[in-house]
């Protein structure tokens, strides 16, 4: 018995066929956890959601009434991340992949993105609260809460624009610089076009989580249930606002609502994004 090895139990063809089983079981359980988790917040939110609940204001703490100032303070948030974090991410991964190479410097930064990726929410809130709200002196503001949303969000952009850059074949820059071509030259008409995919998917990524983030603007952009009619003034994001509602008891069912009208942006940005990215691919292939 001890000189049977696997190959003898099992022929070529079973063990492929119970691998290939095992690989579809763990495909269809992840969809079926995403399906259970989406429905289940879409049943108990849609009912709730209406023309009057995305466009009306709060009334008594969010008992009653709508989510407009929320949806808006969660859009404002998310685009001051994306527009503070994605020129950062992607120059730091062009910086690594064209220019750096392999040195002691490279390791560090990989280290450091490495390291802000793992670090809780929580603590991105306590660092906008001591350094933005009151060192910078921001207070909670719109601005205060994007700045940590830009902060988390950098890590990722980088991590896949990095990976990205670097797998562009290099017969595509071989090519540039020998039709004369400079370095920038390069990067900028040959790699960085044939890495939007990729980069777009790291920024997707990014802007997913800081749109769903509670903990880290809970003590950067304050809790205020008005309209934010500039980036300075206080505002109170989706996900802050919903769990407020669920936390303290306030409505339930409004709490249900605000997390559906959330589910459903995620879902048409991330859509939104795939089909746009799909029509570039296809341009420049051109199909």
């Amino acid at each position: 018995m001890s000189g049977l090895n696997f190959q003898k139990i099992l022929s070529p063809k079973t063990s492929q066929k119970i691998m290939n089983s095992i690989f579809v079981i763990s495909g269809l359980v992840t969809i079926l956890i995403l399906i259970i988790i989406l429905g289940y917040i879409l049943i108990r939110g849609l009912p709730v959601v209406n023309l009057g609940f995305i466009f009306s204001n709060p009334i008594d703490s969010g008992a009653s009434g709508g989510i407009f100032p929320m949806i808006v303070s969660s859009l404002y948030v998310t685009l001051i991340a994306g527009i503070v974090a994605t020129p950062l991410g992607v120059g730091a991964a062009v910086y690594l992949v064209e220019f750096a190479g392999e040195s002691k410097i490279t390791k560090l930064i990989r280290f450091g993105a490495e390291t802000l990726a793992s670090i809780p929410s929580i603590v991105y809130g306590l660092f906008g609260l001591a350094f933005f709200v009151i060192a910078v002196g921001l207070g909670w503001s719109i601005i205060s809460g994007g700045l940590v949303l830009a902060i988390m969000a950098l890590p990722t952009i980088f991590q896949v624009s990095e990976v990205t850059i670097s797998s562009i074949p290099s017969s595509y820059r071989e090519g540039s610089y020998g039709l004369g071509a400079t370095k920038w030259q390069t990067i900028y008409r040959v790699v960085l076009p044939a890495a939007i995919p990729g980069i777009v998917t790291g920024v997707i990524l990014g802007m997913t989580r800081a749109i769903s983030e509670a903990a880290a603007v809970m003590f950067a952009v304050g809790a205020s249930l008005s309209m934010p009619l500039s980036i300075f003034d206080p505002g109170r994001p989706l996900p802050l606002h919903l769990y407020i509602l669920a936390t303290e008891g306030i409505s339930l069912e409004n709490a249900f609502g605000t997390a559906a009208v959330l589910v459903i942006i995620v879902l048409a940005l991330t859509i939104t994004t795939n089909y746009l990215v799909d029509r570039y691919q296809r341009k420049i292939m051109g199909r």
